[in-house]
């Protein structure tokens, strides 16, 4: 920081968050979509806005767009895991992958426990393999299209899919947030995975409850005969076969071989195209229009699938909404969003905003309490501002590692807090790189889904409770002095 720069007063900094507020309530109320542009010009006015001040403040174009290039160099991974995402999704509807899920799963999932059964299965294949939106991009997509079915609505299934997958990649020792949060914090993964299950379960068990009650009371309106109709023109479409399970199940042993994110994914793509070549003909031929030259129609019907929209008619029309695809092109609105998001995180960083913004809020920290609530709405803080949950985790983590340890709190509990409320957050968020990302793969608005993440918006609710209520908080001196009376 040269002479000629200066730091932003609080009002300074809070200027171009209200703006940004402002104009995100205006979108929510004019566009039904708002991930079609309308958020992406509101980001990127407020970060045109946060810019000037910071010229204001002395602070060079050049330093806030290098700042810029650094932090959308941190959503890189994200959105290349995006793309393949949007192909995995073309290539497993075209090879009958996800129709197949669909069709076996409305054999054995009653409406009455499906939503129950959703939240369990999510948190199962996402604490095994450590990805939430592998999870959600593929058995959650499945899913979704079973309680599509059943006559649920989309925006409720999909909060307990997103409960479910969050929960376990929050629990799971695969998941790259559950290292990186003890990393931050400094203690060892197993002591933060512990540590986790006393604000975790109840949590969970909460999130359960209430779905099962969901579940039990609500009234879909559709009948064994519906049902039936839907599996009839699934399989008067696509070739309906158990083979088509090899797919899911050795991606999933892939991803439990600790193989990354991209590699495995893209293993995935590959192999729902060698499906769809092997099983579905039919569908290649119909959607290429060429006959007489497999060869060619696979090439040209696989490449589609990756790259571009597809949508299959089937005798149902409730179901043709579900059997299309937009591929990688698909994807690219979200990723508009992400960078959008990206450079005006990028900038309020560069200029010292989100720093005094920060600083303000530790300066009125009193009590464990007060802190570990500011840590949590911090995350949350961030995660609304720089758009991204490993931003939500480090720098709260790095602002808050000596406050928690001058109060003599263990590092088990900072790494908890960051979690509970910058993990499961992210998803919350419209813009934020998991809320946009989750949308786009499941169909459903962010803020439609929001009401129902019940795990998501339990958890911070349940950590700072824990605070104020003083359970379960791990302190120093209890080694020390007291050491039967840890927590």
């Amino acid at each position: 920081m040269t002479s000629t720069q200066r730091q932003p007063s609080l009002t300074e900094a809070l200027i171009p968050i209200v703006f940004l507020i402002m104009l995100l309530s205006f979108n929510v109320l004019f566009w039904k979509d708002t991930l079609q542009g309308a958020n992406q010009v509101a980001l990127m006015t407020a970060a045109a806005l946060a810019g000037i001040l910071g010229l204001r403040m002395g602070y060079t174009w050049t330093h806030m767009r290098d700042q810029i290039v650094k932090t959308i160099g941190t959503a890189m991974p994200a959105i290349l895991i995006l793309l393949l995402i949007g192909a995995l999704a073309g290539t497993w509807l075209i090879s009958g992958v996800v129709p197949a899920l669909i069709y076996y799963g409305l054999d054995i999932l009653y409406p009455s426990i499906f939503l129950f059964a959703a939240v369990v299965i999510g948190g199962i294949v996402s604490l095994a393999t450590g990805s939430s939106w592998s999870t959600i991009a593929t058995i959650g997509v499945a899913l979704l299209g079973i309680g599509d079915a059943m006559g649920f609505d989309k925006a409720i299934v999909a909060g307990a899919i997103v409960s479910g997958a969050y929960f376990g990649d929050k629990m799971s020792p695969l998941s790259d947030t559950t290292n990186l949060a003890p990393a931050v914090a400094g203690t060892d993964l197993f002591t933060h995975i512990r540590y986790m299950m006393y604000t975790t379960v109840p949590s969970m068990s909460l999130t359960l409850i209430i779905f099962l009650i969901i579940g039990f009371t609500y009234h879909t309106g559709v009948t064994p005969t519906h049902v039936k109709e839907v599996q009839t023109a699934i399989e008067h479409t696509f070739h309906i076969t158990p083979w088509l399970f090899l797919v899911p199940v050795i991606l999933f042993v892939v991803i439990l071989k600790k193989m990354p994110p991209l590699p495995a994914l893209s293993v995935g793509v590959v192999l729902g195209a060698i499906a769809a070549v092997i099983f579905q003909p039919h569908i290649i031929e119909n959607l290429t229009h060429i006959s007489g030259n497999y060869a060619k129609a696979s090439y040209i019907g696989v490449m589609q699938a990756i790259y571009g929209k597809t949508a299959i008619i089937t005798e149902n029309p409730a179901m043709n909404d579900l059997f299309s695809t937009g591929g990688m092109a698909g994807m690219l609105q979200t990723i508009w969003l992400i960078l959008s998001a990206m450079t005006f995180g990028g900038i309020m960083e560069s200029n010292g905003m989100l720093r005094k913004i920060t600083s303000t809020v530790l300066g009125m920290v009193k009590k464990d309490g007060t802190l570990i609530t500011s840590t949590a709405l911090s995350c949350i803080f961030f995660n609304i501002t720089a758009s991204d949950q490993y931003i939500s985790i480090v720098v709260p983590g790095e602002m808050y590692h000596d406050a928690f340890k001058d109060r003599n709190l263990k590092p088990e509990v900072l790494s908890r807090t960051l979690e509970d409320a910058g993990t499961v957050t992210s998803v919350l968020v419209p813009w934020n790189t998991g809320g946009a990302t989750q949308a786009r793969v499941l169909g459903v608005p962010t803020l439609s889904y929001l009401p129902y993440a019940f795990f998501n918006l339990i958890s911070p609710l349940m950590t700072i409770f824990f605070a104020y209520m003083n359970i379960k908080i791990r302190r120093f001196s209890d080694d020390k002095k007291k050491p039967e009376e840890e927590n």
